[in-house]
């Protein structure tokens, strides 16, 4: 191999010399190695197995792969190359090599279209055919991603008061790293409550952004949020889906403002209260939350400053206690206006009438002393506490030496204020039955003291039950029963299970799970209950799935319980009716009796109810066939005959019974066998009356003429044999029949002119019983016809001649004269014969003698003919 371009010219000038010289010498010269370079594209689809063909270099190239030495193909070694491809280096065949081409990671900044290709350079060798080849093999892309959204929950805000068709914007879009409408396509939600709806717009980036739009007024004391999936769904053939959690939170506004649960309230202060005492609380109620819902407790501008300053209101929890000596010769009962101030609100009004009691002598005093937690006068204790717990201890002091005091216990609720055993003034309340939280959370009590002189004493106390995880949740319905059609699209909803559970807080929030027998294609949204399935159903798969959901609480520890699921799927007409066999073949003796039964057509339909019935018909040959379809049995109409139509061709038509209606078709072949009730027919000769002339010197073994005939039946049924049963005329055995072919030949000399007669016999081998026919062969021994007339009235004469007795199967072959014994005076019978015959050809011979003289001219051409065609 030379190199024509070298950098050393004045070191390598030979080779020059020699390169001039191969111009002369060699049709291919040195500058041929670096012919122009060329440049082929070709496009796969990415994520191609190992061995998918590319292309084909040397074909593409038009190149002759009949040169000597060969072509080979070369690719450099380059590592991204040869990691992806694979070029056969004898046809320049390139294929996919062993590693996947995902053009995803292939070409990571080209997401914008502007195209992804793998490009590689081809040597053609051997040197004198080189050529350097660039390939561009484009990356086609192919949906293998699905959307995803870049956080599992997307949370949106939205004020309780947005007004209808306001749009919130889901900044946090789905992203399909495949192109064009393998992209995101769409947006949808799971569930939106009948509150919201979802739209798409398209930024000048083509990139979507979905909108969430408010339909419906929104109250967050009502519901304070709202959680569904969104569905981001791109546009492949199936297209696939990304999901992730959308929680709409409901912010408040301040759209409430505070009401009293008590707008009038009556208070007993005595006379020697003592300064601090609490005479009353106030309890007003805004349901919105946090800064909207504070509240603030003040006094009514009408209410004196001296009042003010002897009831002191506590701004934030609405206590009044008293804060200096009330003076009871001057007033008797004072009017106390509270206001209850919200942001932006009108105050809520609430008055309070403090009565006041004249104190002759000086009242008793309660003290108390609490076992539960207590605070600002409200005592807490669990529900879970058994019954006579203790709550707290009180002891009546400020009671004179023959003073009796009576204390007993006002308000509703499982209490009880006993004397604490033989201890006197000492008195201990306490519980009579457990507390339940979700009955009653709260109960308002007073001790009353009230001694002889009927001045009385009230203590007022608040007990707070507080709440404990002691209920499981509850589900609406323990059986669920779910009805959905096959074919489903994926994700469709099926339900909402609904569980309650009576406990406060986290101990009454229900997460909802399914159970360990649950099918994975059932999906449950823990927070929601939304049930729904991810795959479409097919009926004729399963038709019927049972499991369970669990509703589990958040307490400790957690409780739960459980409902069954059932989901029936309802059939819709999918599957078209099929036959058992692709097509069918019956085979029937011709003959058969109309409307006997031929076969038996089963069909089937995987579908249920009026989806799988199916019923049959004939779409041709109706006016022959009919079937019977409750069976599928196919009739004939008529008795058929092979020899007419020896095979029909039927398409059967299965129709279901859905709507719209499916179906199929089968092709019915109904072969005819054969009867044997044709016997065969004779077509040469074609009468008993043709005759043929036969020379007296023709030699034996020469073929005179065949009896042909055909039988309209099959098989064997038409296999056809051919005997001689019966001779006359001239010597026995001067004739054989060749039983297969019916061929006639001559077996020996002719020494007896005249008429000879064969009547062949021409039988069928059908079964039980062969048929046949009969056919009579004329041969007429002379030189010449000199008479047809006379011959004519010969076969007239004779027309009947009767079978021989013995079988016309023996002896039909067999070398020698034949011998007759018709009766015992055959010799004499024989001699008169030979005698009546000489004399008879004695006259003709003499006659055409005379007939030849005279038309001696206008006969030469008829006596020199050998042999006279049959007629009739």
């Amino acid at each position: 191999m030379f190199h024509c371009r070298h950098p050393s010219l004045s070191k390598r000038g030979g080779i020059w010399g020699l390169c001039i010289l191969l111009l002369y010498t060699s049709p291919l010269s040195c500058f041929a190695n670096f012919s122009q370079a060329k440049e082929l594209i070709y496009k796969i689809k990415e994520g191609l197995p190992r061995g998918t063909f590319i292309g084909a270099i040397g074909v593409d190239l038009n190149l002759d792969f009949t040169v000597k030495p060969p072509f080979l193909f070369s690719l450099p070694k380059k590592k991204v190359s040869g990691q992806y491809v694979n070029l056969n280096n004898t046809t320049g065949e390139l294929y996919t090599s062993a590693t996947e081409i995902d053009r995803e990671n292939f070409c990571p900044y080209h997401s914008d279209g502007r195209g992804c290709f793998l490009s590689l350079d081809v040597f053609v060798l051997p040197q004198q055919y080189f050529q350097l080849v660039k390939v561009k093999i484009f990356i086609e892309d192919v949906n293998d991603n699905r959307p995803k959204f870049p956080v599992d929950e997307i949370r949106i805000s939205v004020p309780e008061n947005t007004p209808i068709n306001a749009r919130y914007a889901v900044e946090q879009s789905a992203v399909d790293p495949d192109l064009g409408v393998h992209g995101v396509q769409t947006y949808w939600l799971v569930n939106d409550f009948g509150m919201f709806t979802l739209d798409v717009e398209e930024n000048e980036g083509g990139e979507l952004t979905p909108f969430l739009i408010v339909i419906e007024a929104l109250d967050r004391e009502t519901q304070a949020e709202y959680i569904t999936d969104i569905i981001a769904e791109d546009g492949g053939t199936p297209p696939l889906l990304g999901a992730a959690t959308l929680k709409i939170v409901i912010t408040d506004v301040n759209d409430n403002c505070p009401q009293f649960t008590e707008s009038q309230m009556n208070v007993t202060l005595h006379g020697n209260a003592t300064k601090g005492a609490t005479l009353a609380r106030l309890n007003a109620f805004d349901p919105d939350l946090g800064a909207n819902a504070q509240i603030s407790y003040a006094y009514s501008e009408r209410v004196p400053r001296d009042v003010r300053s002897l009831f002191h209101l506590d701004r934030i929890t609405g206590f009044i206690k008293l804060a200096g000596k009330v003076d009871t010769g001057t007033a008797t009962f004072y009017k106390l206006t509270i206001l209850a101030n919200g942001p932006g609100c009108i105050p809520a009004v609430a008055t309070v009438f403090v009565y006041l009691i004249k104190v002759v002598t000086g009242p008793p005093a309660v003290i108390p002393r609490y076992i539960a937690q207590e605070k600002d006068g409200v005592v807490t204790i669990k529900e879970s506490e058994p019954e006579f717990t203790p709550i707290a201890f009180y002891t009546v002091k400020n009671i004179a030496m023959n003073q009796r005091v009576d204390c007993h216990l006002e308000g509703s609720g499982p209490f009880r204020l006993v004397p604490y055993q033989l201890l006197k003034n000492e008195y201990l309340l306490e519980t009579t039955e457990p507390l339940d939280y979700e009955k009653t959370r709260e109960y308002e009590l007073i001790v009353v003291a009230k001694n002889s002189h009927e001045l009385v004493i009230k203590t007022f106390l608040k007990v707070q039950v507080l709440d404990e995880n002691d209920n499981v949740p509850v589900f609406q319905q323990s059986w669920v029963e779910i009805s959905v059609e096959e074919n489903n699209p994926p994700n469709t909803f099926l339900t909402q299970l609904q569980a309650t559970d009576q406990d406060s807080e986290s101990r009454g929030e229900v997460i909802y799970l399914l159970g360990g027998n649950a099918p994975g294609i059932f999906v449950v949204d823990r927070l929601t209950g939304v049930l729904t399935v991810t795959t479409s159903l097919d009926r004729e798969e399963k038709e019927t799935y049972r499991f369970i959901a669990r509703a589990v609480d958040q307490g400790t520890p957690r409780r739960e319980s459980i409902a069954t699921v059932v989901v029936s799927v309802l059939d819709r007409n999918d599957n078209s009716p099929r036959f058992i066999n692709k097509d069918f073949t019956f085979f029937v003796p011709e003959n058969f009796p109309g409307y006997g039964e031929i076969g038996v057509l089963s069909v089937t339909d995987a579908d249920a109810g009026e989806n799988g019935w199916v019923a049959l018909s004939i779409l041709n040959g109706s006016d022959i066939f009919m079937i019977d379809t409750g069976r599928g049995a196919l009739r004939a109409k008529t008795s058929l005959d092979r020899e007419q139509q020896g095979t029909y061709q039927l398409w059967i038509e299965a129709v279901d019974g859905g709507e719209p209606a499916l179906s199929c078709v089968t092709t019915v072949t109904v072969l005819l066998v054969d009867v044997n009730d044709n016997p065969p027919i004779v077509l040469f000769p074609q009468s008993n009356q043709s005759y043929m002339l036969v020379l007296p010197d023709t030699l034996p073994g020469t073929s005179i003429t065949e009896v042909y005939a055909v039988d309209k039946d099959t098989g064997m049924n038409a296999v056809i044999a051919y005997s001689i049963v019966k001779r006359k005329g001239g010597e026995p055995g001067s004739f054989a029949i060749d039983p297969e072919t019916g061929n006639i030949t001559l077996k020996k000399e002719l020494s007896i002119r005249g008429l000879y007669r064969l009547l062949v016999k021409v039988s069928d081998h059908g079964h039980p019983e062969p048929l046949y026919s009969t056919v009579m062969v004329n041969f007429f021994v002379n030189e010449t016809v000199s008479n047809e007339s006379y011959i004519h009235s010969l076969l007239t004469r004779e027309a009947e001649i009767e079978v021989e007795e013995r079988p016309w199967y023996k002896g039909q072959m067999t070398e020698g004269p034949e011998r007759y014994e018709l009766f015992p005076c055959q010799p004499l019978l024989i001699a008169l014969s030979v005698t009546c015959l000489g004399l008879f050809f004695s006259v003709v011979t003499l006659t055409s003698y005379i007939c030849c003289r005279r038309f001696k001219k206008r006969k030469r051409k008829k006596r020199s003919e050998v042999e006279i065609p049959l007629k009739i």
